[in-house]
């Protein structure tokens, strides 16, 4: 049985940038490639935001490669993230058709907006992961993380967080809370946009950043950044503490990867896996990620199974502790 967690809504932002032109090396590719020249790539969310700015990059390295089949991008937003999903699960399991996904899915299923995560698609790829920042609007009072923990200890449920219903970005506020008794007011929004736009006014106090989405308002002021939940600080923002170094166990970062509908051939599955394994370890890609606070580190078919298995369990369990989800065997 699930109990629905009645709170607002925020997406992991990340500004869009330039795709730069690559040269990627000729992939010789294993497995089977699909029948159509292209596949549909459904990224779940607005372009603008990280999911579309990183495989937009990703879609060029492959249209540069060498292969049978390439990819192509196409945005089917809302629902945080729950429409592409939706789309992508019901799509013919014949390698035309593949899905952008990362943790907001499990969060999805666990907030019982859908009735499947990761046990409803093959993996294929596991590429990038990108760290989470307690962002804040410049016009807060704190300064730092200690002052405004003490202030939301305080004055519980009066601290307005931007988050999206179901979405990673509110489940990352979520275990925040669990692990140091503050508790925020979270406030609706459906849109990196949206959500950037309300913290940079001032609409809201605080919000999820990264350092693609937010460098260049840290470093000029318009917004304030008090940790980043990573297991070590970002070479780009190196006065910036972890989380783990002001008392709070906590490391959460946007792992995004590449599945197909379920019931899709192991010969399909091997060909998309050769093809972005290839696509990862182009050097500029790699720069591209870099610059973005990004980290890429290639996860095959089964590993990434294996990965989505215990982060599964790792995100049930909070859930469970928090009162979101209700485990019944």
């Amino acid at each position: 049985m699930k109990k629905t967690l009645l709170r607002g809504l925020a997406v992991n932002a990340c500004v869009l940038a330039a795709v730069a032109a690559y040269t990627p090396s000729v992939a010789v590719a294993a497995g089977q490639a699909p029948t159509c020249s292209t596949a549909k790539l459904i990224v779940p969310w607005k372009a603008g935001g990280g999911t579309q700015v990183i495989f937009a990059i990703f879609e060029k390295v492959v249209q540069k490669m060498d292969v049978e089949s390439k990819i192509k991008l196409v945005m089917i937003p809302g629902q945080g993230g729950n429409k592409g999903a939706k789309e992508a699960a019901k799509a013919k399991p014949d390698g035309c058709t593949l899905f952008a996904i990362h943790q907001s899915a499990v969060t999805s299923y666990l907030n019982g907006r859908i009735p499947f995560h990761y046990n409803n698609f093959e993996t294929i790829a596991l590429l990038t992961s990108t760290p989470d920042i307690v962002g804040a609007s410049k016009d807060v009072p704190w300064n730092n993380f200690a002052e405004f923990k003490e202030a939301t200890l305080a004055a519980p449920g009066t601290v307005k967080v931007g988050a999206t219903f179901g979405s990673t970005s509110q489940f990352y506020w979520l275990v925040l809370e669990s692990k140091t008794g503050m508790k925020f007011k979270f406030v609706p929004y459906d849109g990196t946009r949206e959500r950037m736009t309300a913290i940079l006014s001032g609409a809201i106090d605080m919000g999820g950043l990264n350092v693609a989405s937010g460098r260049k308002y840290l470093e000029n002021g318009d917004l304030k950044g008090f940790a980043i939940a990573a297991a070590e600080r970002s070479k780009h923002l190196p006065n910036m503490p972890t989380l783990k170094e002001l008392g709070v166990d906590m490391i959460y970062a946007l792992q995004r990867g590449i599945v197909a509908p379920k019931g899709t051939p192991r010969d399909i599955i091997d060909y998309w896996a050769d093809v972005f394994k290839t696509a990862a370890a182009d050097s500029e890609f790699l720069e591209q990620m870099d610059a973005k606070g990004t980290g890429v580190d290639y996860v095959g078919p089964d590993g990434y199974r294996e990965w989505a298995d215990k982060m599964f369990k790792e995100h049930e369990d909070i859930a469970i502790q928090i009162g979101l989800w209700k485990k019944t065997d």
